[in-house]
């Protein structure tokens, strides 16, 4: 038995003072002879049954370090696409992003029950471009592949019923897996709710924000429930905004020039500069549009799904 402990330890402390000299030989290297994009981008990714064996056994812990290069993958390219490196035109190659759901799957498999990775993974991939991968076939793929695993994981079922419902806008999909998922013993009672209010309102601005609520009850890690709290703060405002808009539009039909917040005030159409839940003044644009300001922490505003046509 104690033998069997210190060859476990023994082959432990090696595998870590290897991965420690992998780490040293390849920051020296790249110290000397830096990587093109390129280069290092297929660094990244290899075989499964190839990282299976040469994890020795470890694959949890290869696991996570290919979790921490598909995290830093990702927000990589997000910062070049979105403008972060002047170096890069935003939305430009479409070869971007192209490595990251092989990094996750290669993640998942190492580790079949990596529930972060799959639940993060599904939201990077879903994500329309330049903040994401623009790929909610991916991330609907990456989900399943949890649910192969665990087949009573009702959090996977409710986060595929999100992509079908924000980045598809398939209702019907939508709503049939948070029906799938309110069938799982132990799931949330709001999800039957959230899967008959899914195929009867659709789009409806009420359903997105049913849904950040359900994210915010369920989410298991602050990222996911910051966010949440976010976008139902982003969706007040897109509220406050429905509420100006007539008022603006009343006074372009009145003739109010020039159009601006302190013309408005001084017209007595509004008693202030109105401001979003951040306290960030609206932006009011010359087309007579109220929008959030660019300046906000809000912005950009939530791409909103497409309402259902109403039931003849």
């Amino acid at each position: 038995m104690h033998g069997r402990v210190a060859s476990g330890i023994a082959a432990a402390v090696v595998v870590g003072l290897l991965i420690a000299l992998a780490a040293l030989v390849q920051e020296t290297r790249e110290a000397r002879y830096p990587l093109s994009d390129t280069a290092e981008e297929s660094l990244y990714v290899t075989s499964g049954p190839v990282v299976r064996r040469l994890s020795a056994g470890y694959d949890t812990l290869a696991a996570d370090l290919y979790w921490i290069r598909a995290i830093q993958y990702y927000g990589k390219t997000k910062l070049r696409l979105t403008g972060g490196d002047a170096s890069v035109v935003p939305g430009g190659d479409e070869s971007d992003y192209s490595l990251l759901y092989p990094m996750l799957d290669l993640t998942t498999t190492l580790d079949p029950r990596f529930n972060i990775a799959y639940r993060f993974g599904a939201i990077f991939l879903a994500e329309p471009r330049p903040g994401g991968a623009g790929r909610p076939d991916l991330a609907l793929a990456l989900l399943e592949k949890g649910l192969r695993e665990r087949a009573d994981k009702w959090e996977y079922m409710q986060d595929a019923g999100f992509v079908h419902y924000w980045w598809r806008q398939d209702y019907k999909a939508a709503a049939e897996w948070f029906d799938r998922a309110s069938k799982v013993p132990g799931a949330p009672w709001w999800l039957q709710s959230l899967s008959a209010n899914t195929l009867a309102e659709g789009g409806d601005r009420r359903s997105s924000r049913l849904m950040w609520e359900a994210i915010l009850q369920s989410a298991e890690i602050d990222w996911l429930r910051n966010d949440a709290k976010r976008r139902l703060v982003q969706l007040t405002a897109l509220d406050e905004i429905d509420a100006l808009q007539p008022i603006v539009d009343g006074a372009v039909a009145r003739g109010v020039e020039p159009l601006t917040w302190s013309m408005l005030v001084r017209a007595g159409m509004l008693r202030g500069e109105p401001v979003d839940p951040t306290g960030t003044p609206f932006e009011l644009g010359t087309d007579g549009r109220v929008r959030l300001s660019s300046q906000s922490s809000l912005y950009p505003p939530p791409r909103e799904p497409q309402r259902l046509a109403p039931l003849s």
